[in-house]
Order: structure tokens, then C-alpha cells, then sequence
């Protein structure tokens, strides 16, 4: 009995060791981190990533793209419906169940009353010739299956989806992704586009403001400034 005592006090003596060497080897690690940070530093933004509702994925690219949940609301992409066309029964530029699927006239127009504009990207031209620097941020159209959970449909649907860089970073925010997915600095960037492209069913919009429409910044050698100038001699 005593000596199944001594074992006994020697294995908590162990545990507790055990749980000492833990807590130091935790302590030790925070203080090396802490060390090698830098409190100066502003912490890395967070991206703001809309999920998909309904067939809302034009309202989530738009909100994807300006990095605010309240930048644009499904009431106003509906009013614009509406103002677009007036006097039908069955809208053309959503869903006839009210669901969304907004078509690209109502995106164009929802921009402009935010002092934005939508830029049809001809895929003729080179992505080289892009100005990354003028322009906000991406939304494409792409074809998309339509699934709920593991049940997937053979059926294909129009969806829009929104591209744009945060700290120098540009990141697919599609809404149907459950986490944004990073996709690189530029070159990357160009590769993602180019190969999104390649598809004769996907169309590219470049997301501005109006200046930049204007003097057609969003081109490398079109400069909102170089433009302005040119305009104004």
C-alpha cells in the first residue's frame, strides 16, 4: 500500500512538472511574438465578404466591391427596376419571383447614383493595358451551376461575382465562396482575369468613379491627370 502511495505522489509530481513545463514553454512563446511585432503597426483590414442569398449575387458583388454592407440594398436595385421599366408585368431586369437576379443595366445604373460607373472590358484588348491604380475593383459575369448544399442541378445561370485589392492584395469575393480567396498582386491578378476571359460566357465590367469614365483613366496612358490636361490646353 505505501509503496503504490509513493507512485502515486510521484506521477502527480510528474503531471505537475509536466503542466509547469507547459505553462513556461506558452509564456516563453507569447514573449518571442510579442518581441517581434511591431505595436506601431496598423493590424492587416478585414475583408469584407458578402455571402449569397437568394439570387441577390449582384447586390452582394456590389457591396463586395465597395467593402461596406450598406452601400446598396436590394429596395434600390429594385426601384431601378422599376424606373427601368415602368409600365410591364413582368420585369425583365430581375426575377419574376423577386429573388434578384438583376441584370447588368441595373448594376450600371445603381453605380451611377454613387458617382461610379460600370466599364464594359472589350476582351480584344490586353489586360496589360489596364490601370490598375483608377480602377475600384471588378465584377464579372460568369456562368454558374445552381446547387443547394450537396444537390447540384445540371443547369447553368448567369452570376456576378466581385474582384478588387485591399493593402496592395486582390482577393475573388465571390459570393458563393465561403471565405474571400486571395488572388494576388497584379500579375496574378491578370492571370485570374485572363483565364476567367478565355470563356466566350464571361463578360468583365471595371468598376470606376466618374472621372475616371470620363477620360477614360481606367487605360494605362489615360491618366485622370494626363486627360484633365489634355482637355483643358
Amino acid at each position: 500500500m505505501l509503496a503504490e502511495l509513493q507512485i502515486l505522489k510521484k506521477l502527480c509530481m510528474f503531471c505537475i512538472l509536466i503542466i509547469i513545463s507547459t505553462s513556461l514553454i506558452i509564456i516563453v512563446m507569447s514573449c518571442l511574438a510579442l518581441r517581434g511585432s511591431h505595436p506601431d503597426e496598423p493590424a492587416p483590414r478585414k475583408v469584407y465578404h458578402e455571402r449569397q442569398h437568394f439570387e441577390l449575387c449582384a447586390l452582394h458583388a456590389l457591396n463586395n466591391v465597395f467593402q461596406d454592407p450598406n452601400a446598396f440594398t436590394k429596395e434600390q436595385l429594385d426601384e431601378i427596376c422599376s424606373r427601368l421599366s415602368p409600365d410591364t408585368v413582368l420585369n425583365p431586369h430581375k426575377s419574376m419571383l423577386g429573388t434578384g437576379n438583376y441584370d447588368v443595366n441595373v448594376i450600371m445604373s445603381v453605380l451611377q447614383s454613387k458617382g461610379h460607373a460600370a466599364v464594359w472590358w472589350d476582351k480584344r484588348r490586353s489586360l496589360e493595358r489596364l490601370c490598375l491604380t483608377n480602377i475600384k475593383g471588378f465584377i464579372l459575369n460568369i456562368p454558374s451551376t445552381i446547387g443547394w448544399g450537396v444537390l447540384t442541378i445540371p443547369l447553368k445561370r448567369r452570376h456576378w461575382i466581385a474582384v478588387r485589392a485591399i493593402e496592395n492584395m486582390f482577393y475573388n469575393l465571390d459570393s458563393k465562396l465561403k471565405q474571400p480567396e486571395v488572388i494576388g498582386e497584379a500579375a496574378q491578378l491578370k492571370k485570374f482575369l485572363a483565364k476567367k476571359l478565355s470563356s466566350k460566357n464571361c463578360e468583365l465590367l471595371l468598376v470606376v468613379s466618374t472621372e475616371v469614365e470620363v477620360v477614360r483613366g481606367w487605360k494605362e496612358g489615360n491618366s485622370p491627370t494626363n486627360s484633365l490636361s489634355q482637355l483643358e490646353s
